[in-house]
């Protein structure tokens, strides 16, 4: 793989009955500097004002998408499709990532050895940060591969889920077939073990928030 010269970041955002978050997502994504290529909106049909938060500001450079299929790998895919930047970045609806986005992406694909990545996301609420399940996470990333999948891991395998914000090249996300349109979780993981076909997997030391809405409705047991 060559590195990327000019690093276009299409920023994918797979939404379902998001309202409550996604304001501040997007008002993030539009203050990154240097900017996002394209900020893409996959909506599967919510039933709030997801859309209208999307389509709210028409100066903004947000297209929003209607998919038919409520399913992320589904709507990823779809976006992923539609998008003409040089990376494909997949950000949460709940998810807030750093100004400097598009430059960390950068640096990090001028390794030619390197096709994806992600960030250590940490999980906050409006009453606590759930240290313990961050920490959590950021072990995974390795330890899951190395037990796992060993022979992977030292091919560069790293285990990251969507919370992480991944992003990596169109070249390989398409060799590997994209997100399995047939899996309603840890299609992210999945795409991780395909996508070390290609090359190696990042895991850059910066941090992206992402909401505890999950852990608050099912508990720390089914988010660990």
């Amino acid at each position: 793989m060559r590195p990327c010269p000019t690093c276009r970041v299409s920023v994918i955002v797979p939404t379902l009955n998001e309202a409550k978050g996604l304001q501040r997502t997007l008002d993030h994504l539009k203050r990154l500097d240097p900017p996002a290529w394209e900020i893409i909106v996959v909506d599967g049909q919510s039933q709030d004002d997801t859309a209208a938060i999307a389509q709210g500001d028409m100066n903004a450079p947000v297209k929003l998408i209607s998919c038919e299929i409520r399913r992320r790998s589904v709507q990823m895919n779809r976006g992923a499709a539609l998008a003409t930047g040089d990376v494909l970045c997949f950000v949460h609806g709940d998810t807030l990532v750093p100004d400097d986005l598009v430059q960390v992406i950068h640096q990090t694909l001028l390794d030619a050895r390197i096709v994806a990545g992600g960030f250590i996301a940490l999980i906050t609420g409006k009453q606590t940060t759930r240290w313990g399940i961050s920490l959590h996470n950021w072990l995974k990333t390795y330890y899951a591969p190395l037990l796992f999948r060993p022979h992977l891991f030292f091919r560069g395998l790293r285990l990251l889920f969507g919370d992480q914000v991944i992003f990596c090249r169109p070249q390989a996300f398409t060799a590997c077939g994209g997100f399995d349109p047939d899996l309603p979780v840890m299609e992210d993981a999945d795409l991780c073990r395909r996508l070390v076909q290609q090359g190696r997997i990042y895991l850059v030391n910066r941090v992206v928030q992402t909401s505890d809405r999950r852990v608050a409705r099912w508990g720390h047991s089914r988010r660990l």
